[in-house]
């Protein structure tokens, strides 16, 4: 598995997760800054990342287009540093790892880990 860390995110995420062992880039080194979501979501599709971000709109490109790919995993915290919430995040990446390869939205929070397998279809 390979990330793209959103724009959104401090770059300081890419070495706590090479530190895990798990390929990423921020996109700041992939594409232009100010990149809509929409571009940064076929960016990932078409290059087999998944996209680490604290922007819900993400989830509802996916749930909007009921796309199956790429995979979304969202933080969900009042404090997004690496330092206060990377080893949470790096815990769900390893143990969701497979179905992220295959398609989900993981949703990460303090309290809990949620996990939508795409494409997301109206309940």
């Amino acid at each position: 598995m390979k990330l793209i860390v959103d724009m959104n995110l401090s770059p300081r995420w890419i070495k706590v997760l090479a530190d895990a062992n798990i390929d990423a880039a921020h996109w700041s080194s992939l594409g232009a800054s100010n990149a809509p979501d929409e571009r940064i979501m076929a960016y990932a599709g078409a290059h087999n990342y998944v996209v680490l971000t604290h922007d819900l709109d993400f989830g509802a490109i996916l749930a909007a287009t009921h796309g199956e790919k790429p995979s979304v995993v969202q933080i969900r915290a009042e404090d997004v540093s690496p330092d206060v919430i990377g080893k949470q995040v790096i815990i769900a990446l390893r143990q969701m790892a497979s179905e992220l390869e295959s398609g989900a939205l993981l949703t990460i929070d303090p309290k809990r880990t949620r996990l939508r397998l795409l494409p997301l279809l109206p309940r």
